[in-house]
């Protein structure tokens, strides 16, 4: 009979179930053979066995078995399997073999930290098996009770070994998952922001469909504030009385309410004392209601145009659609990602669980287009509610959309209404009216943007890619779509500023396997990867800036004093400039004074003609106004002076930086030199404006005091010319000629000091204006500055001549 046998039988089963049984032996006396002392810890039968070595799983700790007798331990490792290590005393000597951690097998054992951490005694073993194994061996399961498992089947806890990973999956996502999992990319980072980008969005849509068929446009956008129990009716939602008020998040406590009352008390006796004092008593801040994370706030925003509108059956994929459009192409455009109001589709989808309206009408249309939809995120494709043709009331085109978000309006309202004023700045050719309409009357609101004039920009133009601005991708792109047959046509048609000589000359340059009639669709990769390097390396004219539309100096001078009303306003508008490949075009605008503007600099940027609000700090045209203009030069004092910076940049590529495209980079030594030259022409402008004020002001401070000391300087010229007088008339001296003229006359009266003192005022006009003149002819200043008149092509279909420039426009009926 071996050792383990032994132990089984003095144990009693009823013991071990209730989980009183300890064995141990003293092991002071050395011992040999079977005999050898051993030490076996508590073993729990109910309850979580594995608890202990969880917790030495986590620590990382190593259960060791201590013995001398290594034979007693490989004897302990065949019955248990478990891999015991050795040690020797207080030195542990642990063997690779017999190493064995918490984490790669299950034990039944419960140790108690204290006495493993301390260690056995000299001559002691600690046995680390599963108890089931260990203590009852074969004994059957009935005696053992109810509760315990079957030895086939061990029960377990959490085990700590790592798990075999499963074989990975490929798995896709659609365009609309990744935006709705990444909404912070297209502008959606909170709330607050999602209404303000929802309006921008709204708002550039409908500008671009009025203009694409040449009208005014006339947006009017309306954010309606619904009410929490509005929503809930909306989405068919009955509202309950909460059960269990702690369970929510504005659950305020008996303390926390102590303590709001005793600071509210506190601050009433301190505004007590001061009023007594007749001290200054500042207004009490309201109190904040506690409001929960689940309680959000819900707005209705509707945008209407007059615009081209939709045909009726695109309007679901037009909306229903990530990534589908018609703004895709080589041109300038106000969108940055191509999302438009899908990404507020999105959102509505993600934070109400609402469809969204569109109403759509083209011209020559009897009809007005409805549609009900929402947006499969999974499938990228649109959810059809109602999509029907109905009865035209009214004559009107253009698109009417309505979308219920979650937003903020409280934290987010200065940046919508911002945003307007500087959408009105840049097209003041159209006419904006913008609502809040809320349950309470003193939050309602409504402000119109009036149109200024009816000068539009031309619509931009697609234009064809310039060689120094493809990569690999897009030359293979163009080589799959293109039309043409040989490498010649593709090359003059397929790109721009690349003549038929040009094309010849290239196609030398690239080998001797390239021909110019050769096929296009056999190109091999490494030729196409020829004719790319060739255009990196090769030299292009650059691309002129015919395909682009800025908002003009014209329109931006009338923008600028409609809004802001400053003393005085200079503006310029740049040449075509290149970068990349891509051309641009800066505009810029500099005003001194005006109403709403704050003290300093004050920078207002527009990209392809939409105005830019975030990260400010980082913007080309921030860090040019602040660092790199000397404006004291230019007689403008940067701390005191209310200055007004406009800087306007279109391209059919805009370098936006980080995900979010709110500002262009300050790396693009192309930009940062055409914008800053751009400002100083500007403020060449002001300076000049500023030294004509200066001298205005100087000449009337010079005949105010001039005109202040003429009457006395005439009172004491005629008390001379009478004391000469009275001389002349009593012959104490005698005068002739025209002197004695004068004094005859003063004697008769016929000059008096009224006299003289007109003569002297009309004399001191004449002087200033002769030393203003003079002061102008020494500068060079010999004639008015002439201004550049621009007159509209002689083909032009209309029915006017239109003479413009930057401070009027004149036009000629027919």
């Amino acid at each position: 009979m071996d050792k383990y046998t032994l132990i089984y039988q003095m144990l009693q089963i009823d013991q071990i179930r209730k989980g009183k049984i300890v064995l141990s032996h003293d092991a002071r006396r050395p011992t040999t053979g079977v005999e050898q002392t051993f030490f076996v810890a508590r073993s729990l039968c109910r309850g979580p066995k594995w608890k202990f070595a969880r917790s030495l799983a986590r620590s990382s700790r190593r259960l060791l078995v201590w013995t001398w007798h290594r034979r007693l331990l490989l004897s302990l490792r065949r019955y248990s399997g478990c891999e015991p290590a050795i040690a020797n005393g207080n030195r542990r000597m642990p063997s690779p073999s017999l190493a064995l951690h918490a984490s790669r097998a299950p034990f039944g054992l419960r140790f108690s930290p204290a006495r493993i951490s301390k260690g056995p005694r000299r001559g002691s073993l600690v046995l680390l098996a599963p108890i089931e194994e260990f203590v009852f061996g074969s004994v059957p399961m009935e005696a053992r009770g109810s509760s315990e498992s079957p030895p086939d089947q061990p029960k377990r806890g959490k085990s700590k070994t790592p798990r075999k990973a499963k074989d990975s999956v490929l798995k896709q996502k659609s365009p609309a998952e990744f935006f709705a999992e990444n909404k912070n990319i297209a502008g959606f980072d909170n709330p607050g922001k999602c209404l303000y980008t929802t309006v921008r969005e709204l708002v550039e849509n409908s500008l671009d469909s009025a203009e694409s068929i040449s009208e005014l446009p006339a947006v009017e956008i309306t954010i309606e504030e619904i009410g929490k129990v509005k929503f809930n009716s909306m989405i068919g939602l009955v509202d309950r009385e909460r059960v269990d008020e702690e369970l929510y998040d504005d659950y305020e406590t008996a303390k926390a309410r102590e303590k709001r009352l005793a600071k509210a008390a506190r601050n009433q006796e301190i505004q007590a004392k001061n009023a007594a004092l007749r001290k200054k008593v500042k207004e009490p801040t309201p109190t904040k209601g506690m409001k929960g994370r689940g309680e959000a706030s819900f707005y209705r925003v509707t945008c209407k145009d007059n615009g081209r509108g939709m045909p009726h059956d695109d309007i679901p994929n037009m909306f229903g659609r990530v990534l589908s459009g018609t703004k895709y192409g080589l041109r300038q455009t106000r969108g940055k990602f191509g999302l438009g109001a899908k990404m507020a589709l999105i959102w509505s989808k993600m934070s109400t669980g609402l469809p969204i309206d569109i109403s759509s009408s083209m011209r020559g249309q009897n009809y007005v287009s409805f549609c009900r939809l929402d947006i499969d995120i999974h499938r990228n494709l649109p959810h059809i509610h109602i999509h029907e043709k109905q009865e035209k009331k009214e004559e009107w085109h253009g698109a009417e959309i309505q979308v219920v978000i979650e937003g903020n309006w409280t934290t987010y309202r200065s940046k919508i209404l911002h945003y307007m004023r500087q959408m009105a700045v840049i097209t003041p050719y159209a006419q904006f009216v913008f609502k809040f309409v809320s349950d309470t009357s003193d939050k309602s609101m409504t402000i119109k943007f009036a149109r200024r004039t009816d000068v539009m920009p031309p619509v931009p133009l697609e234009t064809k890619h310039h060689p120094s601005s493809v990569d690999l991708l897009l030359i293979k792109r163009l080589i799959t779509e293109t039309s043409k047959q040989n490498l010649l046509q593709f090359l003059q048609h397929e790109f721009v500023n690349i003549s038929k000589a040009h094309a010849e000359r290239l196609i030398g340059e690239m080998g001797p396997e390239f021909q110019p009639k050769m096929l296009i669709k056999s190109l091999t990769d490494q030729q196409i990867v020829r004719i790319h390097q060739l255009f990196r390396q090769a030299k292009f004219e650059d691309p002129v800036g015919d395909c682009l539309s800025p908002a003009g100096e014209y329109n931006l001078r009338l923008g600028i004093i409609k809004e802001l009303h400053p003393d005085m306003v200079a503006t310029y508008s740049g040449s075509a400039q290149v970068f990349e490949g891509h051309p641009f075009i800066v505009e810029a605008g500099v005003s001194l004074g005006g109403k709403d503007v704050k003290q300093g600099l004050n920078v207002f940027r527009f990209a392809n003609r939409i105005p830019l609000l975030f990260e400010q700090g980082a913007d080309v045209v921030t860090r040019t106004a602040l660092k790199r203009i000397n404006w004291t030069s230019y007689k403008i004092n940067q701390m005191q002076d209310k200055i007004g910076v406009f800087v306007s940049i279109v391209s059919t590529k805009i370098p936006f930086k980080g995900t979010g495209k709110e500002y262009i980079g300050d790396d693009i030594t192309e930009i940062a030199t055409a914008v800053k030259y751009a400002i100083q022409q500007c403020c060449i402008q002001l300076k000049s404006k500023i030294v004509k004020k200066m001298q205005a002001r100087e000449q009337q401070e010079r005949k105010r005091n001039l005109s202040k000391y003429v009457p006395n300087a005439a009172g004491a010229v005629y008390d001379v010319l009478k004391e000469m007088a009275q001389s002349h008339a009593l012959k104490r001296k005698r005068y002739e000629d025209e002197d004695a003229d004068l004094l005859d006359k003063v004697s008769a009266r016929l000059i008096t000091k009224d006299m003289l003192t007109e003569k002297l005022s009309q004399h001191v006009e004449k002087v200033d204006y002769e030393m203003a003149l003079e002061f102008a002819t020494q500068r060079g200043v010999s004639e008015e500055p002439r201004e550049a008149i621009y007159i509209q092509s002689l083909d032009a279909k209309s029915d006017f001549i239109e003479f413009s420039n930057s401070i009027f426009c004149f036009r000629l009926i027919r």
